[in-house]
């Protein structure tokens, strides 16, 4: 069956409640899953993982893919039931093969990983392309990371690049990075340090860790923007904030080049970069 939105109707969920309560104990497969979603995230109802669990299964058990997935999902975090890799699989081995590309994504990363099945990359790399095909951010990010390092296909940057540019368009932050290091490194593409910043900062205002990161390089370096100390120490506190050790050696080494009025001001944008993205 065709892949479920959550109910949005201005947030009233009291209202979802009621009407799809009743529908739901008829067996019907859309109101199951809607209050699978309700209880999973405590929308109109205290959250509960295991009530979640009942309702995406009774949707899941009649053929619905959102269900399935959903219910792969609650395995793979044990959330309402233990933890249990292979369980995860079977769900979302129901869901892909029926086309739906978050289990197709899902399935895909379990045979990377090797979580509920033997790792196997070129079985990863089949489910990502069929999600990836759809239009699936994830999936696109995931088989340009495959093609990139050569797992289950032959290494091949130029494709790599095209599947990063398509989930890095669609605001993927993992993509934008690893786009910004193809052109920085000029691989699959002519290196380009004023793309490759592009595509750190817009990866980088997501939170993306690494991309502040590379950020940071760039200003401290003067790659691809102009060169730029206060800059680079923002960047490298953020990162470091969130616990890139890289990060902490290279703000500090930074610091050792600037005044202390100037690095008093990269704390107050570091400080003020937070705020605004809470």
């Amino acid at each position: 069956m065709d892949g479920r939105m959550p109910w949005n109707a201005q947030g009233d969920y009291a209202e979802a409640l009621r009407i799809f309560k009743p529908a739901a104990d008829q067996m019907n497969i859309y109101a199951q899953f809607q209050l699978g979603y309700m209880y999973e995230f405590g929308r109109g109802v205290p959250q509960d993982y295991a009530e979640a669990v009942r309702w995406y299964r009774l949707a899941a058990e009649q053929g619905d893919a959102s269900a399935q997935n959903n219910l792969g999902n609650m395995y793979s975090l044990g959330r309402g039931v233990p933890q249990d890799y292979a369980e995860a699989v079977k769900w979302y081995r129901l869901a892909a093969e029926q086309g739906y590309a978050k289990g197709q994504v899902n399935l895909g990363v379990a045979y990377e990983y090797g979580q509920g099945v033997l790792q196997d990359y070129a079985e990863a790399v089949k489910w990502y392309r069929l999600a990836a095909e759809q239009g699936a951010a994830l999936a696109q990010a995931n088989l340009g990371f495959m093609y990139n390092v050569g797992q289950g296909v032959q290494q091949d940057y130029a494709e790599a690049v095209r599947w990063y540019r398509l989930a890095a368009e669609q605001g993927n932050a993992n993509a934008q990075n690893n786009l910004g290091l193809m052109y920085a490194k000029g691989e699959g593409v002519l290196q380009d340090y004023v793309e490759a910043a592009k595509w750190y900062r817009l990866s980088a205002e997501q939170g993306a860790a690494n991309a502040q990161f590379n950020l940071g390089v760039g200003y401290f370096e003067g790659w691809g923007v102009a060169q730029d100390y206060v800059q680079a120490h923002m960047w490298f506190n953020l990162a470091a904030a969130q616990g890139n050790a890289d990060a902490v050696g290279n703000r500090d080494i930074t610091a050792k080049k600037m005044t202390p009025a100037q690095i008093a001001e990269a704390q107050k944008l570091a400080r003020e970069w937070i705020a605004a993205h809470p």
